[in-house]
């Protein structure tokens, strides 16, 4: 199946988060502006946007009545769930967030993981965007 998306997305992902927020305006000051998202796709009716960083995609779109709504909405969102995210260098990202006052969920530090009998060491840390969704950015070491 050819999903090419917006923007020329050559390789649509097989999995594409879409988050409900309070305001869509808010986050991408924290996507685009803190952590270097860029904007794919935006639209009103519902307020919507499609952010890009590298090869991870995520939807954003702030919430309306008859929505995507299954259950009451309490901050913070997105509880059991975190969003791994590749990024070439957490650890300044981490520095940059902190910088602006963010308050990271876990410091950044370094894994490792015993997966097929191999040993993945990453660099990595987690934080919360503006309506509580946790994002866990990485690098492998």
């Amino acid at each position: 199946m050819d999903r090419r998306g917006p923007d020329g997305i050559e390789s649509w992902p097989g999995l594409v988060p879409e988050l409900l927020v309070t305001d869509v305006v808010a986050s991408l000051r924290f996507y685009v502006d803190a952590v270097g998202f860029e904007v794919v796709d935006r639209r009103s009716d519902p307020e919507f946007a499609l952010v890009r960083l590298g090869t991870s995609l995520i939807m954003l779109e702030e919430i309306e009545p008859g929505g995507w709504i299954t259950g009451e909405l309490e901050a913070p969102f997105g509880r059991g769930v975190n969003f791994e995210i590749e990024h070439p260098d957490p650890g300044s990202l981490a520095r940059q967030l902190e910088a602006t006052g963010a308050t990271l969920f876990r410091p950044l530090r370094r894994t490792e993981y015993v997966s097929r009998g191999a040993t993945i060491a990453q660099w990595e840390f987690l934080v919360c965007d503006p309506d509580g969704y946790l994002l866990r950015f990485v690098h492998e070491d």
